[in-house]
């Protein structure tokens, strides 16, 4: 395997697989007397923040009133950024 001059490589797919690095791994590298030793020491962390930014936005989703579940995110931030939920803000309190 060629070292780039970057001093990067490619972990071959079945080493990736078998110790379970994934893209957005962490990775520690160590030398072992003149052995380059990679260990794992993370999940896949994109993949990891991408499922709980989903989970958290069906939570948020499922809170809101039946009008709004039907609505794309385009939809509720122009609603947001209207005059009508400016003035209900307003009312309430709020900037």
């Amino acid at each position: 395997m060629l070292v780039t001059e970057k001093g990067q490589v490619t972990i071959p797919k079945h080493i990736r697989q078998a110790a379970g690095v994934a893209p957005g791994s962490e990775v520690l590298f160590s030398l072992e007397g003149s052995k380059i030793v990679i260990t794992p020491v993370g999940t896949a962390v994109k993949g990891d923040r991408r499922a709980k930014l989903r989970a958290a936005a069906a939570r948020v989703r499922r809170s809101m009133s039946p009008e709004f579940q039907q609505l794309g995110a385009d939809e509720i931030m122009s609603f947001l950024r209207s005059d009508e939920a400016t003035s209900t803000n307003a009312r309430r309190g709020r900037r």
